[in-house]
């Protein structure tokens, strides 16, 4: 298949994606139903444990608040420096500060302190999947090239023998 045919093939299952499930859809998905639920039905009590796995995860999982200062509003005059922005959010065992550069080819480069943030795991969540980097001994990390879009912060604080999770809110970059 050559690249054209395989062009129109995408566009063809991109328009069928987009269409509504019809009758004979549903009735088909009913007997595959069926035969899962006959030859290979979910465990006794499978639904519940993940539904107690997670709610522990979520009880090691902070959610920060956001703060937000522009540069152009602090006094920074280059106009170059006005698209700079710096975020702070905040939680009970961290707060992490993000500077936002953008990079003039659609991308940004992310410059971060974390406090107190020696060696965490630092994630940003974007549509595509996450980029992962650690905070250096002072907290510091950097993610570069990353696509301007909506994105998430999760940062993994060693807790324990575990992990606490610190998840930001959403923020265009």
């Amino acid at each position: 298949m050559n690249e054209s045919d395989n062009d129109r093939q995408l566009e063809v299952e991109d328009q069928l994606a987009a269409e509504g499930l019809d009758p004979s859809d549903v009735a088909l998905l009913d007997t595959l139903r069926a035969h899962y639920d006959e030859h290979d039905p979910v465990p006794d009590g499978l639904v519940e444990r993940i539904q107690f796995h997670i709610t522990l995860d979520a009880l090691n999982t902070e959610v920060a608040t956001l703060t937000q200062l522009d540069l152009a509003t602090a006094g920074a005059r280059s106009a170059t420096t006005e698209a700079v922005r710096t975020i702070t959010f905040t939680s009970d065992s961290l707060t992490t500060m993000v500077t936002v550069t953008p990079l003039g080819d659609g991308t940004v480069r992310i410059d971060g302190w974390a406090a107190p943030g020696a060696g965490i795991r630092v994630e940003v969540l974007l549509p595509d999947g996450p980029r992962t980097t650690y905070a250096d001994e002072d907290g510091r990390f950097v993610f570069e090239g990353v696509p301007g879009g909506l994105a998430k912060f999760a940062l993994y604080v060693p807790h324990d023998k575990d992990f606490l999770t610190i998840l930001s809110p959403a923020i265009e970059l």
